[in-house]
């Protein structure tokens, strides 16, 4: 099948100026269309799976922009995880690279697990840890939101619908006020919102290879969620895994997309605000819903939307990348922050929580933090009437 795949690509090109590895070294095999020549070049068995070839997979973000480049439609989404698959099964990392990982696959998936690491970060950061797991202190949030939500919500008026929220894993921990807002602006759209325990989807372990661990997570998902037809998602790389595992389960609908389909009902009010709006990568090129959120904000009275340059370039966040890559990820995360910062906003937002966490603190570096939101915080504040400076105020940076 990879064979196949990799002989789609008839090495045009056009993918390079979206790839944010080949932005920002010029370098052909950190492009998709290189990328592709090693994986065709080890399957004719002229290269082998050396240190060397594996830095250059591990270096892709995965953030699937050459998918909307392509002309060709070249699956690169598909020979991606099936090469890390490879790479996860033949190739021996070093001492210190599996026992990264192995941290990270055994705290971030729990979110039980990953409140208490993240409560003893500030001790980390006084500490001489080993190089590999300084990144994983440096990208941990200020701040915390262990807000849960009902497990039924009931819809506001007449019922329109019934749908699932996916919690998510570093929602759970990190966002839990971000699921409220959600569960606010969906049953203030006529849908009642069930939201049982759950565990994590299995995205961050597919993105890294680890296959089988990820169809667990999402086979245990989905049995969490069984009496459900559609699951609503507030974090659109979950969302993309989701869409991609199908294996018939529930429908999968990232939460602008779910909004956008239903004739506007709740009343909004005005919120007097310039936002920064970032497309993620995984609703703009893996889902395929570029500016999904720009016509639900664009109801909100007051509220002007501006877009940062380089919207096809990913901030660096990418799943786990700004912890195994974190040269690489700071570089982007810089980059977004300077383009966020041009627009003159007074707030930036991004439908992704590992966007939200990279690109503010990447602002934070260039001390210059803005209030950091996801968009349905925005829709939630003008449904409330909360008003521009209470939302601000309460906001992370």
């Amino acid at each position: 099948m990879i064979r196949e795949l990799a002989d789609e690509c008839v090495h045009c090109g056009f993918c390079l100026p979206t790839c944010p590895t080949y932005v920002l070294w010029n370098e052909e095999m950190d492009s998709p269309r290189g990328r592709i020549h090693l994986m065709q070049a080890r399957l004719d068995g002229s290269v082998e799976l050396n240190r060397t070839v594996v830095e250059h997979f591990d270096r892709c973000l995965g953030c699937m922009a050459c998918l909307t480049a392509c002309p060709s439609g070249v699956q690169y989404d598909r020979l991606l995880e099936t090469t890390r698959a490879t790479v996860e099964r033949e190739f021996g990392r070093s001492v210190a690279e599996r026992l990264q990982r192995a941290l990270l696959f055994s705290v971030v998936p729990y979110p039980r697990r990953l409140r208490i690491a993240l409560a003893l970060t500030p001790i980390g950061r006084w500490l001489p840890l080993p190089g590999r797991l300084r990144p994983m202190v440096e990208i941990a949030p200020p701040w915390r939101s262990a807000e849960r939500v009902p497990v039924v919500t009931p819809a506001v008026g007449e019922l329109r619908g019934r749908v699932g929220m996916l919690l998510g894993c570093v929602q759970q921990a990190v966002f839990g006020d971000v699921n409220a807002a959600t569960v606010r602006v969906l049953a203030a759209e006529g849908l009642e919102v069930a939201a049982p325990p759950q565990g994590c989807c299995g995205a961050l372990s597919a993105h890294a290879g680890r296959i089988e661990e990820s169809r667990a997570f999402t086979r245990s998902l989905h049995e969490s969620l069984a009496d459900v037809q559609t699951i609503a998602v507030n974090a659109s790389g979950c969302g993309s895994h989701l869409k991609d595992a199908g294996d018939g389960g529930p429908d999968v609908q990232d939460v602008a997309e779910l909004l956008g389909s239903l004739p506007p009902r709740a009343q909004l009010h005005p919120l007097e605000l310039t936002v920064a709006y970032q497309d993620s990568c995984h609703l703009r090129h893996a889902q395929r819903l570029p500016a999904a959120w720009r016509p639900l904000l664009e109801r909100i009275p007051g509220l002007t939307v501006v877009e940062p340059a380089e919207q096809d370039v990913c901030c660096g966040s990418a799943g786990t990348y700004n912890v195994v890559q974190p040269q690489a990820a700071r570089a982007l995360g810089d980059r977004k922050a300077a383009h966020v910062l041009a627009t003159g906003a007074e707030a930036y937002a991004s439908a992704n929580p590992g966007c939200l966490v990279q690109v503010a603190t990447a602002l934070r570096r260039a001390r210059r933090p803005l209030p950091s939101l996801h968009p349905v915080e925005l829709l939630d504040a003008s449904i409330r009437n909360l008003g521009a400076a209470p939302l601000l105020r309460g906001a992370r940076r």
